[in-house]
């Protein structure tokens, strides 16, 4: 090496690095912007590019919770946001649903814009992930405050829905989901699977109900508590 030459190690994220939560925000910050990586229980995932069996129910998922969080005030919808959920976890997943902290919610946003702590309700997406999906992340979720999670799986077709918060998975009896933690959200499992326009038809049910009238005024009391 020649006198004066300086050495610059260049950091990557690779499948299976292990690393605190901390470094792993470090280094994911200098990557590429199209450049995608999870930790999980400090274990490091790349993500591989998606296909359309992934990209399309992703999207008509967005659609139920972009609607129902605009008629539930106080409730905020995200899409592939980071997470900081603990010093060994930073998911990125597909889909979350939460209430806001002014309105009682237990998740928080930093200076940085990032979301720190577990919002109500994580949807993922699942194919080559499933196997993810449905054990590491499902333990990760549940470590650090998840009320309900909800995996949907491409592969055999399947629509995964997990109480965190009593530690049991649900069982639909009539084909919708009716999210615990979100009265109002349901979600109609062959529909969104199909991509057919029945499943607006069963938001727009839970929408009406009594239940989430009543989650309305619960949050709006709340907001009104903390001004």
């Amino acid at each position: 090496m020649a006198t004066g030459e300086v050495v610059t190690d260049i950091l990557e994220l690779h499948n299976g690095d292990h690393m605190s939560q901390a470094e792993f925000h470090r280094i994911y910050s200098e990557m590429p912007e199209d450049f995608r990586a999870e930790l999980i229980g400090g274990i490091v995932y790349v993500a591989s590019p998606l296909k359309r069996s992934h990209g399309t129910p992703h999207v008509f998922l967005s659609t139920l919770l972009g609607t129902y969080a605009l008629e539930t005030p106080g409730t905020e919808p995200g899409d592939n946001t980071t997470l900081i959920l603990g010093e060994d976890s930073e998911p990125q997943p597909d889909l979350y649903l939460r209430v806001l902290p002014e309105f009682g919610g237990q998740s928080t946003t930093d200076d940085e814009d990032y979301v720190v702590g577990a919002p109500e309700l994580v949807v993922e997406v699942a194919n080559t992930s499933r196997t993810i999906d449905l054990h590491r992340k499902l333990d990760d979720y549940a470590k650090y405050g998840v009320l309900e999670y909800v995996v949907v799986s491409t592969r055999d077709e399947r629509l995964f829905w997990f109480d965190l918060a009593s530690g049991e998975s649900s069982e639909s009896t009539d084909g919708i989901v009716r999210v615990r933690s979100f009265p109002g959200l349901w979600i109609d499992v062959a529909a969104v699977l199909s991509g057919s326009p029945r499943m607006m038809d069963a938001l727009r049910q839970g929408l009406a109900s009594a239940e989430h009238a009543e989650f309305v005024k619960r949050l709006a009391s709340r907001r009104a508590t903390d001004d």
